[in-house]
Protein backbone atom coordinates (compact mmCIF):
# COMPACT_ATOMS: atom_id res chain seq x y z
CA UNK A 1 0.00 0.00 0.00
CA UNK A 2 0.98 3.67 -0.87
CA UNK A 3 2.15 6.26 1.79
CA UNK A 4 0.64 9.03 0.40
CA UNK A 5 1.04 12.74 1.91
CA UNK A 6 -2.84 14.03 1.22
CA UNK A 7 -5.62 14.91 3.95
CA UNK A 8 -8.78 14.49 2.02
CA UNK A 9 -11.40 16.62 3.56
CA UNK A 10 -14.48 16.10 5.45
CA UNK A 11 -15.96 12.50 3.84
CA UNK A 12 -13.96 12.28 1.27
CA UNK A 13 -11.51 9.61 0.69
CA UNK A 14 -8.27 8.68 -1.42
CA UNK A 15 -8.27 5.23 -3.09
CA UNK A 16 -5.63 3.71 -5.09
CA UNK A 17 -7.52 1.63 -7.85
CA UNK A 18 -6.90 -1.88 -7.80
CA UNK A 19 -4.58 -3.02 -11.33
CA UNK A 20 -6.91 -3.65 -14.37
CA UNK A 21 -6.90 -7.18 -15.49
CA UNK A 22 -4.42 -8.50 -17.65
CA UNK A 23 -6.20 -11.53 -19.40
CA UNK A 24 -9.46 -13.71 -19.00
CA UNK A 25 -10.67 -16.40 -16.96
CA UNK A 26 -9.80 -18.08 -20.26
CA UNK A 27 -6.21 -16.45 -20.65
CA UNK A 28 -6.69 -14.26 -23.55
CA UNK A 29 -5.00 -11.14 -23.09
CA UNK A 30 -6.47 -7.65 -22.77
CA UNK A 31 -5.24 -4.92 -25.05
CA UNK A 32 -5.02 -1.71 -22.76
CA UNK A 33 -7.80 -0.04 -25.10
CA UNK A 34 -10.71 -2.75 -24.35
CA UNK A 35 -9.33 -2.87 -20.19
CA UNK A 36 -12.28 -2.39 -17.94
CA UNK A 37 -11.93 0.72 -15.60
CA UNK A 38 -11.05 -1.03 -12.22
CA UNK A 39 -14.17 -0.68 -10.01
CA UNK A 40 -12.51 -2.17 -6.70
CA UNK A 41 -9.18 -0.34 -4.81
CA UNK A 42 -7.56 0.12 -1.45
CA UNK A 43 -8.07 3.13 0.95
CA UNK A 44 -4.92 5.49 1.60
CA UNK A 45 -6.33 8.08 3.12
CA UNK A 46 -9.45 9.24 4.84
CA UNK A 47 -10.87 12.89 5.70
CA UNK A 48 -12.01 13.71 9.49
CA UNK A 49 -15.86 12.75 8.36
CA UNK A 50 -19.14 15.78 8.64
CA UNK A 51 -19.99 16.69 12.52
CA UNK A 52 -22.92 14.04 12.84
CA UNK A 53 -21.16 11.36 10.11
CA UNK A 54 -18.23 10.04 11.43
CA UNK A 55 -16.42 8.16 8.80
CA UNK A 56 -16.84 4.42 8.30
CA UNK A 57 -13.92 3.03 6.16
CA UNK A 58 -10.47 3.46 7.21
CA UNK A 59 -7.26 3.39 6.07
CA UNK A 60 -6.31 -0.63 4.61
CA UNK A 61 -10.19 -1.26 3.28
CA UNK A 62 -10.21 -2.72 -0.08
CA UNK A 63 -13.23 -1.12 -1.24
CA UNK A 64 -15.82 -1.51 -4.21
CA UNK A 65 -16.78 1.69 -5.73
CA UNK A 66 -19.06 3.21 -8.93
CA UNK A 67 -17.53 3.33 -12.33
CA UNK A 68 -17.55 6.60 -12.60
CA UNK A 69 -16.93 7.97 -9.11
CA UNK A 70 -14.32 10.22 -7.63
CA UNK A 71 -11.94 12.20 -9.48
CA UNK A 72 -8.49 10.87 -10.68
CA UNK A 73 -5.60 12.70 -9.67
CA UNK A 74 -1.96 11.81 -9.83
CA UNK A 75 0.77 12.01 -7.39
CA UNK A 76 4.70 10.94 -7.60
CA UNK A 77 3.31 9.91 -10.66
CA UNK A 78 0.66 7.09 -9.43
CA UNK A 79 -2.92 7.23 -9.96
CA UNK A 80 -5.49 7.74 -7.46
CA UNK A 81 -8.94 8.87 -6.89
CA UNK A 82 -10.17 11.29 -4.13
CA UNK A 83 -14.36 10.40 -3.60
CA UNK A 84 -17.05 10.96 -1.15
CA UNK A 85 -17.85 7.91 1.03
CA UNK A 86 -21.08 7.92 0.21
CA UNK A 87 -19.55 7.07 -3.83
CA UNK A 88 -18.44 3.72 -1.92
CA UNK A 89 -20.60 0.55 -2.17
CA UNK A 90 -19.03 -1.60 0.12
CA UNK A 91 -15.90 -2.61 1.95
CA UNK A 92 -14.77 -6.51 0.87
Amino acid sequence: MSQVNIKPLADRVLVEPSAAEEKTASGIIIPDTAKEKPQRGSVVAVGTGKKDEPLTVKVGDVVLYGKYAGTEITVDGKEYLIMRESDIFAVI
